[in-house]
């Protein structure tokens, strides 16, 4: 992040606005929105800065800059097209530690002005660090399109509440979990249809229901997909971020972890198959513990909860327990992984199906039925089978598998360090020395297609 965002309050308080042209027009609409008294440094303004001059709100000094004219001020814009104004104007502010902007100008601002999405009194800014104003704006539409108009008159609802909330409600989290809950109910809308006697009476109703049975702590066991954060479906980004406790292993990205609430405790439980850092068993015990002590608990799995993510087994502890739970399910590491790795896993010319299979047990060996998988035409993909990969393509050749079977490891799938290894069941043992895990092993004939079908690059790799 190069700059700390930050909302600025200059409502009565003196802005100093350098240049009269255009280009300070728009400036100077952006100061006068915001409630800011404007001084205007310029021999010559535009028409429409002089029709809002009244000597108190709008002041105009038709004069050259000089230091001086900062004297007072808590913000400077400089929107002028003279190189030795801005840079005179952007030191004399730092040299009175008040923020300046100037205008096209990137190496003498302390700050920028983002692309604003206004809905009073919801603010949304969007910046790009001042390395591209034309892609901030082109954003700032796209948001623009998903913000609801009625959001401010939902934000001053709200507001006009904050009182009576933290008069009900002890503890930030109570006030927190009491509002997102009026986010999901019909309050929003009866709003957006101006019903706004209903929306109060809800409300009433809402706040009394609460106080009397106050909502009880919940886990939400999520998949969090194979790597890439943007395959994560809409309710799991939601309810990840309704979180009071994030619960994560090795498996989930740091960038979907970075997807929960700041305030959000995380908890990393990580085990792999060889050094378990928390057993299951406790791991399924602290789920129940902080649920019971009324958290939100988010529990990211990679790919998805129930294949072979033992997720089966977490929420048999929370409903033995009476914890309430919701399973949100992801796109697992098979379907991903083959995705971006341009392996379909079915196709009509080589497989009509395809199996999911674990490459090690509890025991971390690869106890399988060989035979019946040697002879299926399923497309095999194996999970956490790394280590034994060397095992499992012995194995299936032994018991009748053809040599040249294709057979491909794909590495950290679905990320920018994704790694597609392709070969045959007897070939492919001999390439994989330096790879690493989280692995996929996909074998079938179908991995012949990669070469022919691969679309994924990684980011800056031109197309």
């Amino acid at each position: 992040m190069r700059y700390l965002p930050l909302f600025h309050d200059v409502r009565n308080r003196c802005c100093v606005l350098i240049g009269g042209g255009e280009v300070a027009v728009r400036k100077f609409t952006l100061l006068r929105s915001a409630g800011a008294l404007v001084r205007v440094v310029s021999p010559e303004i535009h028409t429409e800065i002089r029709a809002a001059v009244d000597g108190q709100n709008v002041i105009h000094l038709a004069e050259k800059f000089r230091p001086e004219h900062l004297d007072d001020c808590v913000l400077v814009i400089c929107a002028t097209d003279d190189e030795e104004v801005n840079r005179l104007a952007a030191q004399a502010a730092r040299t009175r530690h008040i923020p300046v902007n100037v205008v096209d100008q990137l190496e003498l601002c302390s700050v920028i002005v983002p692309a604003i999405i206004d809905r009073d009194p919801i603010t949304i800014a969007v910046s790009s660090s001042g390395s591209s104003p034309v892609l901030a704006r082109w954003l700032r539409t796209k948001i623009e399109a998903l913000v609801p108009a009625y959001i401010g008159k939902l934000a001053t609802f709200m507001a006009e509440r904050r009182i009576a909330i933290q008069d009900q409600f002890a503890t930030m989290q109570q006030r927190r979990r009491f509002w997102e809950t009026l986010l999901e109910s019909n309050i929003p809308f009866a709003l957006s249809q101006g019903r706004e006697s209903d929306a109060a009476t809800q409300f009433e109703g809402m706040l009394n229901q609460t106080v009397a049975t106050p909502e009880a702590g919940r886990v939400f066991l999520i998949g969090a997909g194979p790597g890439d954060p943007d395959l994560m479906t809409v309710r799991a980004v939601q309810r990840l971020q309704q979180a009071d406790v994030v619960v994560y292993d090795r498996l989930v990205a740091p960038a979907i972890i970075d997807l929960s609430r700041r305030d959000a405790d995380r908890m990393y439980v990580g085990k792999d198959h060889s050094a378990h850092s928390v057993p299951q068993e406790e791991i399924s015990q602290r789920l129940v513990d902080l649920a019971r002590s009324g958290k939100i608990v988010a529990r990211l799995k990679g790919g998805d909860p129930f294949i072979f993510g033992r997720g089966g087994e977490e929420i048999q502890a929370l409903a033995a327990a009476g914890v309430p739970f919701e399973v949100v399910p992801g796109i697992t590491a098979a379907l991903g992984c083959s995705a971006y790795a341009g392996i379909p896993l079915t196709h009509r010319d080589y497989s009509q199906s395809v199996r999911f299979i674990t490459g090690h047990t509890k025991d971390g060996k690869a106890k399988l039925d060989w035979a019946n998988l040697a002879a299926s035409q399923d497309t095999l993909v194996f999970y956490m089978g790394l280590d034994n990969l060397a095992e499992i393509c012995t194995q299936l050749v032994v018991h009748g598998l053809p040599t040249t079977h294709g057979a491909a490891l794909i590495e950290q799938g679905t990320t920018e360090h994704q790694k597609v290894i392709v070969g045959t069941v007897t070939t492919l043992p001999d390439k994989i020395s330096t790879a690493r895990s989280p692995s996929l092993l996909i074998v079938g004939n179908v991995v012949h297609l990669h070469n022919s079908l691969a679309w994924f690059k990684k980011p800056g790799t031109a197309y």
